[in-house]
């Protein structure tokens, strides 16, 4: 019902919009350059209004009456600009500039406007915003580049496109949900998870700790992952390829093509590959012999993964009926062999997965339908298929041996294909009344119906069996702030899910509501709070199973959380070239019926649970200095503590053993550091040679419950330090990059003792051109 009422207001606004007459105003865009690189942080002025460029070089001026500007923009390192300016009224207007550089030294600058990046980590939330574009040059993913920030954990089962848990000041798995632009990943399927889209797919990546923003339409319980990718130029192309240890390949293209009447082609595609092969330290037994060795180095045999995506878009931008109006299709493929279980006792020759995205998209912006008025809309529905292939009637060990085993397959004889047939669809109006007031309505829906069948027993009546949900979240939201000084936003949401599940049929609605508060005591020197009553629902791969490690839980509860932030953020600078940014928060979630992952009773696969209660309380902190422009020195430090609050077992009539114990298998101590020397000019002029070191550290952790003694194993501490140097010609034009990872070659683990590669080399050469 409430989705329907959503519609009836957007297709009003649309009648609104062909009836509403233009007042003679108008609006001006474009971008900034330095030479020929866009440049952020320019000050343009006109006519008295200022604006700051951003991290793309763009402006933009709105409701602009006046014909004739002048136009004044400064930069630091850039002549002074300035030119008179016609414009034309009742039309969007464009006008680039390019702006030369300045040889002359600069002894005060008036910083008048932020940067993006800088201008989310403002917010009331509990944010941090990761600057993409400093990071083109490495072979990073966007899981690589998170596990840099503070409270950020991301937990891999193995290499590339290993299965991924990121933990969130605690909270992993499906508490923490993951978006493009707004728009949720939920439906996206197995080509596209983060870690293996390549960082130069981002222009930011915002990662919110906690309290989720109402705009992002997400039942998240412990935080979000926004992939920010705006146009960052309307002409464009950034290649790169990369290759190195286990035969690893990896190429990114993102290029864009826009004509002056506002005709765009947009193209992101990327491919990853790896065998794998690397080496692992194992409990192995010769399958025929039983010959025993507690600690094998054996090779892995059958990890090969690789995946292509292309994400392909046309459309129209800065016309009178859209900002932006683009349709497309997201097209993904995928190989993956499975190498072990839940644990690596369990090992594996031949069994393996394949899976594919077809994705038609459609996206819709405009801004000031009415005056003050933004809408925005997306839809999407994947057509994609899986298929979990387990044919071979033979069982492995870690020697690469095999030996006969009935018929049972390698784990459970199938080829199973199926689909999921999720589809999804976004509204979000906001209303500024004035400077300091606005309103913001935002409504998701989206649906999960898996449908297939068995190619070897195409008679099981099992998959025949309805694992369908269907989900809505309706939110509204009232924001009031001063520029600079005060933010406080206060919001609610309507949870509804509906469930089918073999013969069980479930209804769950929930409502939640929150506050984000922000005060700048001084200029620098910022305060935040923020609390949320939030709710999750049970994902559908919690409840029906991913079809590999994960058993599926059709009786899974709603899970609801007291979420709790408090931060600040300093910046300041000592005689002009010593800068320092620091930033702190502390957290605290009571959680009532806490989904979290356990192993199953056979201990081979993960299996979705409910908890009473899960109590946590955690502090994160980050600093960052850098001197003039050549180096940077930077690192942060997490701490977490989870505590079980379910007070009784089932079948047990005294107190819990558990009672009051430390979550098992979750890192409750990490942090990480890096240094940055940048050699400007180096061997030519416009040429540059980044030299870095990056730094991970994970403080051992129990495996199983601490109360259980000889039973609660410890997961080891863990250092890793990584080196990379990157050497840029021609304004970045063409980029070479090499990087060592775990240099020590250290044995790192994660999920249940799960080993991740050791010592690695990669070199990245990268083209980047735009106009």
């Amino acid at each position: 019902m409430q989705f329907t009422k959503i519609w009836a207001i957007v297709a009003l606004l649309c009648c609104v919009l062909t009836s509403y007459a233009q007042e003679q105003s108008t609006t001006l865009k474009g971008i900034i350059y330095l030479g020929n690189q866009p440049l952020h942080g320019a000050t343009i002025s006109i006519n008295g209004q200022k604006t700051i460029s951003d991290e793309r070089g763009a402006y933009q001026f709105k409701a602009l009456k006046q014909k004739t500007l002048d136009v004044v923009i400064t930069a630091i390192g850039a002549e002074t600009f300035n030119k008179n300016l016609n414009l034309t009224l009742g039309t969007a207007n464009t006008h680039n500039f390019t702006l030369t550089k300045s040889n002359k030294e600069i002894d005060e600058v008036e910083v008048l406007g932020i940067t993006k990046v800088q201008e989310v980590n403002r917010q009331a939330y509990n944010v941090t915003a990761i600057d993409a574009t400093k990071l083109y040059n490495t072979t990073l993913n966007i899981a690589g580049a998170l596990d840099k920030v503070a409270g950020v954990r991301v937990r891999e089962s193995g290499g590339v496109g290993s299965n991924f848990n990121l933990s969130l000041n605690g909270f992993s798995g499906e508490h923490v949900r993951y978006f493009v632009d707004g728009v949720p990943m939920d439906n996206f399927g197995s080509s596209f998870q983060i870690n293996n889209i390549p960082i130069n797919l981002a222009n930011r990546v915002e990662v919110y700790k906690g309290v989720v923003p109402m705009w992002l339409g997400s039942d998240a319980l412990g935080g979000a992952i926004n992939i920010v990718t705006d146009d960052r130029f309307r002409n464009f192309v950034d290649a790169s390829y990369s290759y190195g240890s286990f035969n690893t390949h990896r190429t990114a293209i993102n290029a864009a093509a826009t004509t002056k009447n506002g005709l765009t082609f947009q193209l992101n595609a990327f491919q990853n590959y790896s065998d794998n092969n690397y080496k692992v330290t194992v409990e192995a037994a010769d399958i025929y012999t039983g010959a025993y060795e507690r600690d094998a180095v054996v090779e892995r045999f059958h990890d090969k993964y690789h995946n292509e995506s292309v994400i392909a878009q046309v459309g129209f931008v800065d016309k009178s009926f859209a900002d932006r109006l683009l349709v497309g299709v997201i097209l993904g493929q995928n190989y993956k062999e499975i190498q072990t279980g839940a644990r690596m006792r369990s090992v594996f020759g031949q069994w393996h997965r394949r899976g594919s995205t077809v994705m038609p998209t459609l996206k819709y912006k405009k801004t000031d339908i009415i005056k003050g008025l933004d809408l925005i809309l997306n839809a999407n529905y994947n057509l994609g298929k899986e298929q979990n292939i387990d044919t071979v009637n033979v069982r492995y060990d870690w020697y690469g041996t095999s030996k006969p085993n009935g018929t049972n397959g390698e784990r459970a004889r199938q080829h199973y294909i199926y689909k999921n047939n999720e589809g999804l669809a976004t509204a979000n109006l906001n209303y500024r009344l004035n400077d300091n007031h606005s309103i913001a309505l935002s409504n998701v829906f989206s649906t999960f119906n898996r449908k297939g069948h068995d190619e070897l027993n195409p008679t099981n009546a099992t998959y025949e069996l309805p694992q369908k949900t269907n989900k809505n979240i309706l939110g509204l939201g009232y924001t009031y702030g001063v520029r600079d000084v005060w933010t406080t936003t206060v919001f609610g949401k309507l949870l509804t899910q509906n469930n089918e599940s073999g013969t069980q049929d479930t209804t769950h609605n929930r409502f939640g509501y929150g506050l984000a508060s922000a005060y700048y005591i001084r200029p620098n020197l910022q305060i935040k709070a923020s609390y949320e009553l939030t709710n999750r629902m049970p994902t559908p791969y919690e409840m029906f199973g991913d079809v590999e490690n994960q058993e599926a839980n059709g009786n899974l509860r709603p899970e609801k959380s007291h979420n709790v932030n408090l931060g600040a953020n300093y910046n300041f600078s000592l005689e002009e070239d010593h800068r320092f940014v620091v930033g702190s928060s502390l957290i605290y979630r009571y959680a009532s019926d806490f989904i979290y992952n356990r192993l199953n009773n056979n201990q081979s696969k993960l299996v979705a649970d409910n908890r009473e209660g899960v109590e946590t309380w955690g502090a994160d902190a980050d600093a960052r200095y850098s001197y003039k422009n050549w180096l940077t020195v930077g690192g942060s430090i997490t701490y977490q503590y989870l505590q079980n609050k379910q007070k009784y077992e089932p079948n047990y009539s005294k107190v819990s053993p558990l009672y009051n114990d430390q979550m098992p298998n979750i890192p409750y101590l990490f942090g990480h550091a890096d240094a940055s020397v940048i050699f400007n000019d180096f061997l030519n002029k416009g040429n540059t040679l980044n030299v870095g070191y990056n730094l991970l550290y994970v403080h051992e952790f129990y495996l199983y419950w601490p109360s259980r003694g000889g039973q609660k194993l410890v997961v080891p501490q863990q250092f890793t330090h990584d080196f990379n140097l990157v050497y840029s010609l021609a304004d970045s034009r063409y980029n070479i990059g090499f990087e060592a990872k775990n240099v020590t070659n250290a044995k790192v683990y994660d999920n249940f003792s799960l080993q991740k590669p050791g010592r690695a080399f990669y070199v990245n050469l990268r083209y980047f051109i735009s106009k």
